[in-house]
């Protein structure tokens, strides 16, 4: 059952998925895609994607627990409940299966959907995540390590803002939310790298040469995918969505689309073991 909600800027719909009431937004037609944004994130750090995808799928964007405007659940957050919400979220607005695009909190979201439920995922897009904390470049791990809920670096003062504006739990609650993500990235992600063996969707590992995770990590994850991809955008950093939208769109059509360019010079073809390509 869905309620319609609109606002100045916004036109989204509430769906109960498994008793989370969930907001999302939904545009385009065509093959579903739902995009799964980040921790502290909101629907609207997706809008340099859902409009140019739109012209080619059917684009999900809901917003996941105590995120946006997707009241806060009691209890920790994790990215197994978080998988679950969203596997819930599929059946109840009646997705068989879909593309998932993850950046960052949602990449592991979407890669345990992909785990846990496979029939559900056509092809995967992880953007800006490791699965190991070895993996996560260590001045990433010095800013987790250093943040409080109430001491937040100035790259979360934009989010919070957003929050502030959306959350029906009101804007006092970020705090709250806060904590319990400080939490979720500090302890491990819950996903080893020999799991990603598992993964039966094509899969796109895209990051930014200044992003969390190293690249020698992204290298790992890609070799372990059975069926992957790596691209690595340069001059980017974490917020590779919002700072390169276009290059961005580009690279997730060109992934996407039904056929892409043979390759015609890698090393496997030249081999004769067309088995071992990625």
């Amino acid at each position: 059952m869905t309620a319609n909600v609109q606002g100045p800027t916004r036109a989204g719909e509430y769906v109960d998925a498994g008793g989370v009431r969930t907001y999302y937004e939904e545009s385009g037609a065509g093959e579903p895609l739902l995009l799964l944004h980040g921790g502290a994130c909101t629907a609207e750090t997706f809008d340099g994607q859902a409009p140019a995808l739109a012209e080619h799928y059917r684009v999900y964007v809901p917003e996941r627990r105590g995120h946006g405007r997707t009241p806060d659940v009691d209890g920790p957050m994790t990215y197994e409940n978080m998988a679950l919400d969203t596997i819930a979220f599929m059946e109840a607005v009646g997705i068989g299966s879909a593309h998932l695009v993850g950046w960052s909190d949602g990449a592991l979201v979407g890669l345990l959907v992909a785990l846990r439920r496979p029939e559900l995922v056509r092809k995967l897009v992880l953007i800006g995540q490791f699965v190991e904390q070895s993996g996560c470049r260590p001045e990433f791990t010095a800013i987790m390590d250093q943040m409080s809920p109430q001491h937040r670096p100035p790259m979360f003062e934009g989010l919070e803002s957003l929050y502030a504006a959306a959350s029906p739990d009101g804007p006092e609650h970020f705090e709250t939310v806060f904590a319990k993500l400080l939490r979720l990235w500090r302890d491990e992600t819950g996903v080893t790298l020999p799991e990603l063996a598992a993964v039966g969707a094509p899969t796109l590992v895209l990051m930014g040469d200044d992003d969390a995770l190293t690249i020698e990590h992204a290298g790992a994850m890609q070799r372990v995918l059975p069926v992957s991809q790596l691209a690595v955008v340069p001059g980017a950093s974490h917020a590779l969505p919002l700072e390169k939208p276009a290059l961005v769109n580009r690279l997730l059509l060109d992934f996407l689309a039904p056929e892409q360019t043979p390759k015609t010079a890698a090393p496997a073809d030249m081999l004769d073991q067309p088995d071992a390509v990625h």
